[in-house]
């Protein structure tokens, strides 16, 4: 099976801009004690996921960097109105995309490199080709225009891995605390293809999440159905 990267289509003309992050989110790690590293990540992300059972949402709502311990009992809050197959990192966003957002857009949009949004009409055709895995959550975004399109959030699960052919030879094993993966994205992406779903048409990667991965399927329904605001980079599997 083929599989590609998903971008962003800069060349579609679309004018469209959107300002917005996620209503709530898990803190970074300032200073971790294993390997002293402040970070956080934010490709991780679910939009489906409710807070409101949480009692202490103010704990959810400001961007910063804790304590692994302080994030560490967030994360205990948290994980069990997670979607099944979800992975918490430092930094991910949770709950619906809130922001304001104005011009023309195609069947796709991205706030963020790593957070597709597709029109609901767009993603009910995709999802009447039969393609597997889809999700779309809602958004709580401000359109400043007349006939707004009505965006929903791709909700993407981290499945598959980089095949480690294409990681430096001599690197550091992830944190033992943290789990800090500190490798940089490959230029020469090759994924690992024992590792790669066969029952979805779009993932992405647990060990870098910012890229999203979708199969030929997915990639022949977006192009028959004539979706725009999205292209398609073929990806190798070893």
């Amino acid at each position: 099976m083929h599989h590609f990267r998903i971008r962003q289509d800069r060349s579609s003309g679309y004018t469209g801009r959107i300002d917005a992050v996620h209503k709530w989110g898990l803190p970074g790690i300032l200073n971790c004690p294993a390997c002293k590293a402040t970070w956080s990540g934010g490709a991780k992300v679910y939009p489906s996921v409710d807070l409101s059972p949480v009692l202490a949402l103010a704990d959810f709502e400001e961007a910063r960097a804790e304590p692994i311990e302080e994030y560490e009992r967030l994360c205990a809050l948290v994980r069990p109105l997670l979607p099944p197959g979800a992975i918490l990192q430092p930094g991910a966003g949770l709950g619906p995309l809130a922001g304001n957002a104005q011009g023309r857009f195609g069947s796709f949009a991205f706030p963020d490199a790593w957070w597709p949004l597709v029109q609901r009409e767009a993603l009910e055709k995709l999802e009447a080709q039969g393609l597997r895995g889809l999700k779309g959550c809602r958004t709580e975004l401000r359109f400043r225009q007349r006939n707004s399109p009505e965006f929903l959030e791709l909700e993407i699960l981290p499945l598959g891995r980089t095949h480690p052919d294409c990681l430096p030879p001599h690197r550091d094993p992830p944190c033992s605390r943290c789990h800090r993966f500190g490798i940089p994205l490959p230029d020469d992406l090759l994924l690992d293809a024992r590792t790669l779903p066969n029952d979805r048409d779009l993932f992405r990667l647990e060990d870098f999440s910012g890229v999203i991965v979708c199969t030929e399927r997915f990639v022949d329904a977006c192009r028959r159905l004539g979706l725009e605001g999205v292209m398609f980079l073929p990806v190798p599997s070893k």
